[in-house]
């Protein structure tokens, strides 16, 4: 599966973004996505996923209360609304793709995923 990631861009603290990554293939619904995030000189982050049917999230502490995840598998898509942003949400974005084999939302390692999209900026100016 293909996964492009779209969405990212400059907005000031306390504003919101909402990202979207959008997969080709016909099994989309059968992956669990996650979200994760890359800041300059930091290591790659889970921030957020979400099992095959929707019905199961996990978020970071970092991001709870102010982040949500949602998909639509009717349009191969997962999304990604962030609210309250605030500097430290500066990042690239990854959106990931896995078998999901239990139904779980929760696998925080970047190695648990199959699939990768390009990854899309997202900058919090204070």
């Amino acid at each position: 599966v293909q996964l492009q990631a779209s969405g990212g861009g400059l907005v000031q603290a306390g504003g919101s973004l909402r990202l979207s990554c959008a997969a080709s293939g016909r099994t989309f619904s059968s992956y669990a996505m996650g979200w994760f995030r890359q800041a300059p000189g930091k290591e790659r982050e889970f921030v957020t996923g979400i099992n095959w049917s929707g019905t199961s999230t996990y978020y970071a502490n970092s991001v709870k209360g102010r982040f949500a995840i949602s998909r639509d598998n009717a349009k191969n898509t997962v999304y990604l609304q962030m609210n309250s942003l605030k500097p430290e949400d500066t990042a690239v974005y990854y959106c990931a793709a896995r078998t999901d084999y239990g139904g779980s939302a929760y696998y925080p390692f970047p190695t648990e995923y199959d699939y990768w999209g390009h990854g899309t900026l997202v900058t919090v100016s204070s």
